[in-house]
């Protein structure tokens, strides 16, 4: 059985929506929006800021296994499969290296 990937529930986390909507809008423009920031995480003193591909990845860390992970990412952004599957891989890993996420 595949590991559930789950969010700490000592993490504060809120989704900036203005943000997000600038992000989509400049998404449908063709720009380029791998650095604006759409969500905050807080925990253990550490503040990380995500981009719209890591917000999407930590509001799905909900108890999913990576491959429905995956599925679920496919199915919403334009990307080969292995490239997904290596950067969600290494960001979950980071994710976890700071106690943000654990696997159960």
């Amino acid at each position: 059985m595949a590991a559930k990937i789950v969010r700490n529930p000592d993490v504060l986390w809120r989704e900036e929506d203005e943000a997000r909507d600038e992000v989509h809008a400049a998404l449908e423009q063709g720009g380029d929006v791998s650095d604006v920031g759409t969500s905050l995480l807080f925990a253990n003193g550490q503040m990380v800021v995500l981009n719209l591909l890591g917000t999407e990845i930590w509001k799905r860390c909900d108890g999913k296994s990576l491959a429905e992970l995956i599925d679920e990412l496919l199915a919403e952004f334009e990307v080969e499969k292995d490239i997904l599957l290596e950067d969600v891989s290494g960001f979950l890993a980071e994710l976890a290296g700071k106690g943000f996420i654990v696997y159960e």
